[in-house]
């Protein structure tokens, strides 16, 4: 935890430190739903449920909404208007995202941020400042250090808190973190609150669980075994429990495929972007009803080829940041650890 300007906030001083956010920012982070835990909007400090577990959702909801409206029109019988939303004015910021989600948003913004911009994205990303919160204790189901991450990561933060008990050590990974730690709430680091991080960080790494994985190695090795398995019979066995229910997509930090809708009435309607997904079999089915992915076997081909493959060629990133959402939530139990084993000891045939 040595990089980058580095300061200390006793945990009775984070409320006005939230207070001072509140007041200069829309903040999103964990807020209890039930008995769920999720990432969301908030609009007071005792909103924030800090937890040492992760929110179903990802932080990408705040910069990728689930729906999105990106124009309305209206015509009449020789003119047609059209308004494009007011883009958000107030700078966002989200608040304790896990170190996997931060590191997401980086695959994000070469899809959305890249040659061609997406000016919806690229508005809120430009003005959202990223605090994460590291795993001090990891849960068993993440595997972010497999592949290329870490539990106290700060890729794709602007601000990194881990926690040492009475306080936080808060490390700025960026001009917009520099700006924020020059708030009065935060103290001069010292040696002991150093040395102390220095072990959380270590025992943190050292606790993760990729037992799943065994041998399998992500990366290179990865992505030349399954250029050579896309048309072998695994894919059979491995999707066979698949129900195609897309939990996996719309959960993952990564995932970004959408739909485009018109909501269109008699002389008014509004063009939506709404989130879509491989799983699911209208994803690829054409205007002549042929489609090229008609069976679960060619769609959950498709997410594993394009995670460990596409992604890593076309970008030079994994679209796996071992987040273990799709471990926890799916509903029969499809490990993706296990699915990389399998792939990784698959015998040439």
């Amino acid at each position: 935890m040595s990089k980058g300007e580095t300061k200390l906030l006793q945990k009775e001083r984070l409320e006005d430190f939230l207070k001072n956010l509140l007041n200069d920012f829309d903040v999103f982070g964990p807020v209890k739903k039930g008995d769920l835990l999720f990432f969301d909007r908030i609009k007071l400090v005792d909103d924030i449920v800090l937890s040492k577990r992760n929110t179903v959702n990802s932080g990408k909801d705040a910069l990728f909404p689930q729906s999105e409206k990106l124009f309305a029109y209206r015509h009449g019988e020789k003119t047609i208007e059209i308004s494009s939303p007011s883009l958000h004015r107030k700078n966002r910021v989200l608040f304790a995202i896990r170190p996997c989600d931060a590191r997401g948003l980086l695959l994000l913004d070469n899809v959305f941020g890249g040659s061609l911009k997406d000016p919806y994205y690229c508005d809120k990303r430009e003005k959202a400042v990223i605090i994460a919160m590291a795993c001090d204790k990891p849960d068993p189901k993440c595997f972010c250090h497999a592949v290329g991450g870490g539990p106290c990561s700060a890729e794709g933060s602007d601000l990194l808190f881990l926690d040492l008990g009475d306080q936080y050590l808060v490390r700025a990974e960026s001009s917009k973190g520099k700006t924020l730690l020059k708030n009065k709430v935060f103290q001069r680091m010292n040696k002991a609150a150093r040395a102390k991080a220095d072990r959380i960080e270590k025992e943190a790494e050292q606790s993760m669980n990729n037992g799943a994985l065994k041998q399998a190695r992500i990366g290179k090795d990865l992505e030349k075994r399954l250029e050579t398995l896309f048309e072998d019979s695994i894919w059979d066995d491995i999707a066979e429990s698949c129900i195609g229910c897309g939990i996996c997509t719309y959960l993952c930090p990564t995932c970004h495929c959408f739909d485009i809708q018109d909501e269109a009435g008699q002389t008014t309607g509004e063009r939506i972007r709404i989130w879509d997904s491989c799983q699911f079999p209208l994803f690829t089915q054409q205007a002549s009803g042929i489609n090229p992915r008609p069976s679960a076997r060619e769609r959950f081909r498709q997410r594993i080829m394009h995670k460990f493959c596409y992604l890593p060629q076309n970008v030079n990133l994994s679209g796996c940041v071992g987040c273990g959402r799709c471990v926890t939530e799916c509903p029969v139990n499809l490990d993706i650890r296990e699915v990389i084993q399998k792939i990784s000891a698959r015998e040439d045939t």
